[in-house]
């Protein structure tokens, strides 16, 4: 039970947006898909999806070929920045229409989330503001009940307060009824306590894909004089530096040995997003 893509490749005329890529969603995941701004995030979900169609290379469904298979597509869900309702809808009859397109759709549980949200199901699509076009989004996602639930920017335009409670209720939602779960999103601080794995993807090609646990173990910062910072990280792997002053900080990847770290030197561990603004800078 997994998604499998194989070897996919997708050009905009002459912008290459994917390149030869290959990964695979396990089933009762919960994943990070994070890049920079036209990474070939979006495409890459899109392609899964059939909403576009790679120029090579195929996604597996469950072992089988996603193309154009009604099958294979009935098991995935993919909240995305655009809504495809029609915006004269109702949210009421957003949640109908949606069962009568994944029967296992969760009408009573979508009615719950619209309470814990506050938002008005009587309301038309049209009347939402971009915080609530979000939140609807969220509650059809998380009701469908799909083997594999793929969420595109699902936090756009949500304060912080809504932002924990999709968080919670989606921990919970996965405890409870097992899935997989891709989150792409930019708020790669907010999500690093929820996503088990991380896949990060640099312009158009998979540069990481390991557990979150794995890759936050891979990398330090050392922080200092910029003359002993300079000389400790010579022959180390360094993604990046900054300096301010007579001071510099330097971000290594690989496993330090404390006991030959100079006077004078901090040590410390880097975060998932500090990980990925030095791995994924030009």
């Amino acid at each position: 039970m997994s998604i499998e893509v194989k070897n996919i490749s997708k050009n905009f005329g002459k912008t290459c947006a994917l390149a030869q890529v290959s990964l695979t969603f396990e089933e009762n995941k919960i994943y990070g898909l994070l890049g920079r701004n036209g990474a070939g995030k979006t495409t890459l979900l899109n392609i899964i999806t059939n909403r576009i169609f790679a120029d090579s290379g195929e996604v597996l469904v469950d072992g089988m070929p996603s193309k154009e298979n009604d099958e294979a597509l009935g098991k995935i869900y993919l909240m995305s920045e655009k809504t495809y309702y029609p915006n004269s809808l109702k949210i009421s009859d957003v949640f109908k229409w949606t069962k009568e397109f994944y029967p296992g759709f969760d009408m009573e549980y979508a009615d719950k989330l619209a309470e814990i949200f506050e938002l008005n199901t009587s309301k038309k699509i049209k009347s939402l503001s971009t915080g609530y076009n979000s939140i609807f989004k969220v509650i059809v996602a998380l009701s469908v009940n799909t083997p594999y639930v793929l969420l595109d920017e699902p936090v756009l335009g949500l304060d912080a307060n809504h932002r924990d409670v999709f968080y919670r209720l989606l921990l919970k939602k996965y405890g409870n009824n097992p899935s997989t779960f891709v989150i792409s999103t930019h708020l790669i601080e907010e999500v690093s306590n929820v996503i088990e794995d991380v896949i990060i993807i640099k312009k158009g090609q998979i540069i990481r894909n390991e557990s979150t646990a794995e890759l936050m173990s891979c990398g330090y910062t050392v922080s200092g004089k910029a003359s002993v910072v300079d000389e400790f990280i010579k022959g180390k792997d360094v993604i990046g530096a900054d300096s301010i002053g007579g001071l510099k900080s330097a971000y290594i990847i690989g496993q330090v040995d404390k006991k030959n770290v100079p006077e004078g030197l901090e040590i410390t561990k880097m975060d998932l997003q500090k990980l990925f603004v030095q791995l994924t800078n030009a």
